[in-house]
């Protein structure tokens, strides 16, 4: 199994600290968030990446190379960063995940590695890591379930009443699954021209074509996505603390 993190993006909302830095570079504590990402990774024994790139992609690739050589790392750049959302930057890896399982990861989020093998626990089903500690609005990207347990909508227009919780950006799909996703992704991208949209939207045409996927409690582990500056200071004060073999 391949891990895909997409770090394309120009994070905007955290200007100025990416006029020149791109998001994932910004550091939380000793490490950058991408820092964070990888060495959770190698916890997990995963050592295969495919890395999407786009703003100052150059500096991702040199912090990489300098920090993290020993691993494995296939780099996709997506040219059209500045206009397209993260469906499009996983639609630019097909060539490389096809007939394969998947982690898929997004490069702003400071998470304990012990999410991973809870995610691989779920065995030959594929999985999407769930929080359930806070209150759920608009803006959450929102997970909900059938009786059976699997997902039947995910997206920020779930009614926050029916959902069972909020999507944290960490997904492990199986061959079966990546092999409905991706066509879905072909039709969206060249046919709908739907580039700037969430990759949520190709989920749920994956579930509605009859693909299964299941939600996994995070528990107490903790995790958060970094959108701006206010997130970057709850996450070195209320997550950082209490990753294990952090200080």
């Amino acid at each position: 199994m391949r891990a895909v993190i997409l770090a394309a993006g120009v994070a905007s909302r955290l200007r100025p600290l990416t006029d020149r830095t791109p998001k994932c570079l910004l550091r939380i504590g000793e490490r950058t968030i991408l820092g964070h990402t990888l060495e959770n990774l190698r916890n997990a024994g995963l050592t295969d990446l495919v890395l999407v790139t786009g703003y100052r992609a150059e500096q991702i690739r040199d912090f990489v190379a300098a920090e993290y050589a020993d691993l494995t790392v296939t780099y996709v750049h997506n040219p059209l960063y500045e206009s397209t959302n993260n469906i499009y930057s996983l639609w630019l890896t097909r060539d490389l995940v096809a007939g394969g399982g998947i982690l898929l990861l997004d490069s702003d989020i400071l998470f304990d590695w012990r999410i991973l093998p809870l995610l691989a626990s779920s065995g030959a089903q594929s999985s999407l890591a769930v929080r359930h500690d806070r209150a759920l609005g608009e803006e959450e990207i929102k997970v909900k379930t059938n009786a059976r347990g699997l997902i039947t909508a995910i997206g920020k227009e779930v009614n926050p009443a029916e959902a069972i919780g909020e999507s944290i950006g960490i997904e492990r799909f199986r061959p079966d699954f990546v092999d409905v996703l991706f066509p879905v992704l072909e039709r969206m991208i060249c046919e709908e021209k739907r580039v700037s949209v969430f990759y949520e939207a190709a989920f749920q045409r994956t579930i509605e074509r009859g693909a299964e996927l299941v939600p996994v409690d995070v528990g107490s582990h903790r995790c958060i996505e970094i959108d701006t500056a206010d997130d970057l200071e709850r996450a070195a004060h209320d997550v950082l603390p209490y990753l294990p073999g952090v200080s």
